[in-house]
């Protein structure tokens, strides 16, 4: 068995906001841009105050999947969610649910974007900022 992975933000002062995670975490899909990116960097207030970055933390008891009407997202083993698109009715109220933010929205088919926890980001971040690591057994 697959040991279960999880991203991990490992230092966010590291983040120049050069934005390769998210191109890297779209070209997922073979596109170019950041429509369909499940993590964001943006600035704290300028260049001078830094970056954050956004991305699921995979919670240990996930609120969007407590307020998913259908059970279009599901909890995973080690933290986190997975989603069904085809259960997914387009409600948003994972969304809102998230405490930190991290569900971003496909306006184009109209359903969450959630992470995959793949770590195709981690690859392409140059300064160290991410990583993929194990979820320990509880």
């Amino acid at each position: 068995m697959n040991p279960v992975k999880r991203l991990e933000i490992v230092d966010p002062e590291r983040c120049v906001g050069c934005q390769l995670c998210m191109y890297a975490c779209e070209r997922r899909f073979g596109d170019a841009g950041f429509a369909r990116s499940a993590i964001l960097v943006r600035s704290v207030g300028g260049v001078e105050r830094g970056f954050t970055v956004i991305v699921c933390r995979a919670c240990q008891d996930p609120p969007c999947a407590k307020v998913c009407p259908t059970g279009a997202l599901t909890p995973r083993d080690g933290g986190g969610v997975t989603l069904n698109p085809s259960k997914c009715i387009g409600c948003g109220f994972c969304v809102e649910s998230c405490p930190i933010g991290a569900i971003f929205w496909n306006y184009e088919v109209n359903k969450p974007i959630i992470c995959t926890y793949c770590g195709y980001c981690v690859e392409f971040c140059p300064h160290g900022v991410l990583r993929l690591g194990e979820v320990k057994g509880e």
